[in-house]
């Protein structure tokens, strides 16, 4: 019935399809096996992709050749672009994604993939042949072989939901839990732990006054998220967004729950999210504040389903609704289904190489909330490196690793191998200190040449990149060539509390002026909007961006540049740490169980002093 397969990838969520992409297009054969054919890329929570960090992830991951911004792009009902009024390394785009188009989309795009077969069906076991995978057992008790297996099995491993006082077996609200590999994993030496995450209650849209609540359009411009040409909505396609708030009244109703609450009477042992935390833990943990945000967010163009961000919860569902219907707004609401909590296993991953590959099994890849991360796009770009990793395995080729100073990604991944984390795991722009380097804008000038030489990016993406990064260069040329007169600009420049021109001045040092942007410039001098014609937004844009940053980018690849002289130089494997006394024992312990590769790398672990490195590198002769 089956025929043998380069790989195989457990779960088709957001990790699980973008590891099938990958490898498929890479040229392995792939079989995707998921318990639900009617469920891949579902958007198990909030739907919406992107946001602060979380929308450069998804333009790297695109800029790659992966298919979440192509999805995301074709499924959006709103788009905005976060913090534009910060720097261009804190700018975000965000997406609210029609939640069954966004799934649709997914499984297009996978069926129209060669290489990717799909199979229904529980897989509870590995097939493991001299310390390396080589297959997998099914519940209907299918043994199919693999060269490489990918689990990406979200939040399915021996998963529970919990709504007040009631607990139910599942991965997902009317989904079975998946059983066995945690269990066949653990017998192999892996450790293992319990994480929860949760989602609030989907409310009836129709019954919900508006009136009383603040609107949240979508911006003029839209960017969207794919470096392709992907047909996008238009802005009055969109759909609003709306804002309210809770106040005491709907406090003191959550907290007669309290006392059924599977979080605070301890039947929830695995540790939440800390940046997005259950209602009632926000009303626990911060006490003095009155009244907390509610985004209420329409799940899609043809539906009246409503997510009510920042409400997730596990209390009795009585509770929920009777704290809901003092909501401004929500007085008459009807609820479709109750907001839940479920806990779940995780592997720590520390247990992983930088590859995704484990330490202990050859050959078998692990990305997603089994790595304890929190997020679709913190899992769909792990499922993108996994699925290019299982495809090197597989054929003996190096694996790729993204470095820190190359992207978010390579910070994900590098936090997760070398902390580890205990609490779901999620990116912030905060985590990356070569931020600036890491911009929204730029993923593609970054991260496709590199796809592209691996065979995974097309290219039509690598000639975009090409032609962009001509068209910037020819832009900053022309533009250190215009020189503006006073009488030209000085009217402009009063506009925006900018000191006048005395004497003519080359347009790209005026561009080194605050408050003056290149878009806005040129349409206040005619001759400017002449030369720049030719030239579409993004270049403009790009050019603006490294004229203004420039100090600031060079200096950031000068760190780089220091640094990386670390990352070269290798430990040998096996190196035996405990006969370095000197060290802290902390640092010993933690050098022996991750086994760093680079002096870099180990500078990195958490609990690592400077002087353990340096401790290392005098044993290593350096």
């Amino acid at each position: 019935m089956f025929s043998d397969y380069d790989i195989i990838v457990v779960g088709a969520g957001h990790a699980g399809c973008e590891a099938a992409a990958a490898a498929a297009n890479l040229g392995s054969k792939v079989l995707l096996i998921t318990m639900n054919m009617q469920t891949i890329a579902q958007m198990s929570c909030n739907p919406a992709m992107g946001g602060i960090a979380k929308g450069q992830i998804v333009r790297e991951i695109d800029a790659m050749g992966g298919y979440s911004g192509i999805v995301t792009d074709q499924s959006m009902i709103q788009f905005r672009m976060l913090n534009l009024s910060k720097g261009p390394a804190m700018w975000s785009p965000r997406a609210q994604s029609d939640r069954m188009l966004f799934a649709t989309k997914w499984r297009e795009m996978l069926e129209q993939t060669p290489n990717v077969d799909f199979y229904q069906d529980m897989v509870n076991g590995l097939l493991l042949k001299d310390g390396r995978v080589n297959g997998v057992v099914t519940g209907l008790g299918h043994e199919i072989k693999a060269r490489g297996v990918v689990l990406t099995n979200g939040t399915f491993l021996n998963g529970v939901i919990h709504i007040g006082e009631k607990q139910l077996g599942g991965g997902r609200m009317a989904e079975k839990a998946a059983t066995g590999i945690t269990e066949q994993l653990v017998t192999l030496g892996f450790e293992t732990d319990r994480l929860k995450t949760g989602t609030p209650p989907r409310i009836d849209g129709r019954s919900l006054d508006y009136s009383k609540m603040e609107e949240q359009k979508g911006d003029i411009e839209i960017v969207g998220f794919s470096y392709l040409d992907v047909p996008k909505i238009t802005p009055a396609q969109q759909k609003s967004c709306w804002m309210t708030y809770t106040n005491q009244a709907v406090h003191d109703i959550l907290k007669t729950g309290f006392e059924k609450s599977p979080m605070f009477q301890g039947r929830i042992k695995g540790t939440g999210p800390r940046y997005c935390p259950s209602i009632e833990d926000k009303i626990n943990r911060f006490a003095e504040r009155d009244r907390h945000q509610l985004f209420i967010e329409p799940e899609g163009f043809n539906t009246v389903e409503i997510y009510v961000n920042g409400f997730s919860s596990s209390l009795p569902e009585e509770v929920q609704y009777q704290a809901l219907r003092l909501v401004p707004g929500f007085e008459n609401c009807k609820m479709f289904r109750p907001g839940y909590a479920i806990e779940y296993d995780f592997f720590p991953p520390t247990q992983l190489k930088f590859s995704l590959e484990t330490k202990l099994i050859q050959n078998l890849f692990f990305a997603g909330q089994i790595n304890g991360t929190t997020g679709y796009e913190e899992a769909a770009c792990q499922g993108l490196m996994a699925g290019i990793n299982a495809h090197q395995c597989v054929r003996g080729l190096e694996p790729v690793v993204l470095k820190r100073s190359e992207a978010y990604i390579g910070v994900l991944i590098d936090d997760l191998i070398n902390k580890g984390t205990d609490e779901p795991y999620r990116m912030f722009t905060s985590r990356a200190e070569f931020r600036t380097l890491l911009r929204q804008d730029n993923a593609d000038v970054r991260l496709t040449e590199l796809s592209y030489r691996l065979g995974l990016a097309s290219q039509e993406r690598m000639d975009k990149v090409k032609a962009k990064t001509e068209a910037v260069n020819q832009v900053t040329e022309l533009l250190s060539t215009i020189s503006l007169e006073p009488f030209e600009i000085n009217r402009f420049l009063e506009s925006v509390q900018s000191s006048k021109l005395i004497n003519k001045q080359k347009v790209l040092q005026l561009l080194l002026r605050p408050n003056i942007g290149l878009d806005a410039m040129q349409y206040a001098v005619p001759k400017l909007k002449e030369a720049l014609k030719e030239f579409d937004r993004e270049v403009i844009e790009q050019v603006e961006i490294q004229t203004k940053y420039d100090t600031y980018i060079e200096k950031e690849k000068e760190l780089v540049a220091k640094m990386s002289q670390l990352e070269d130089l290798l430990i040998p494997d096996n190196f035996n740490y405990s006969k370095l006394v000197s060290l802290s024992n902390e640092a010993r312990q933690k050098f022996t169980k991750i086994k760093p590769r680079t002096l870099g790398q180990a500078s990195r672990i958490s609990g690592v002093n400077p002087t353990d490195v340096q401790i290392l590198m005098v044993f290593m002769g350096r």
